[in-house]
């Protein structure tokens, strides 16, 4: 009987490895060996970053919320118990949006927070 040597099921993963290493530099993109780790290393980092990506955007839209809060005379912190308190239920997405495309609506945000925020003041004292 005749030997099997699997070369067209070798070349099938090979090729398969070698197209997820497409755009890679020097031999991490033809050289299947160096390509095999490149592309498990590039898989990790993909997985990582999945979750880091909903950490950095977070940041930014506390962010952008803060310095609008800051033109209207406000902290963030501030800003986010007055919304709390006036019972505006936005999330921050949706508020960093309302900051830079809707300033006016963002400033009627930001007054009803701090009209919530001196009535809390007015009742504790």
């Amino acid at each position: 009987m005749a030997r099997v040597k699997g070369g067209a099921r070798a070349h099938a993963r090979h090729k398969k490895i070698i197209k997820q290493a497409k755009g890679y530099y020097g031999r991490r993109k033809n050289c299947f060996r160096t390509a095999v780790q490149a592309v498990e290393k590039a898989g990790q980092y993909a997985y990582r970053d999945r979750r880091n990506k909903k950490r950095t955007f977070r940041a930014l839209w506390i962010q952008r919320i803060n310095a609008a809060a800051r033109i209207h005379g406000l902290k963030y912190s501030t800003l986010m118990h007055g919304l709390k308190l006036s019972g505006i239920e936005l999330d921050r997405k949706s508020l960093s949006e309302i900051a830079i495309h809707d300033e006016k609506g963002f400033s009627e945000i930001a007054k009803q927070a701090n009209d919530a925020l001196k009535k809390a003041e007015k009742s504790a004292a």
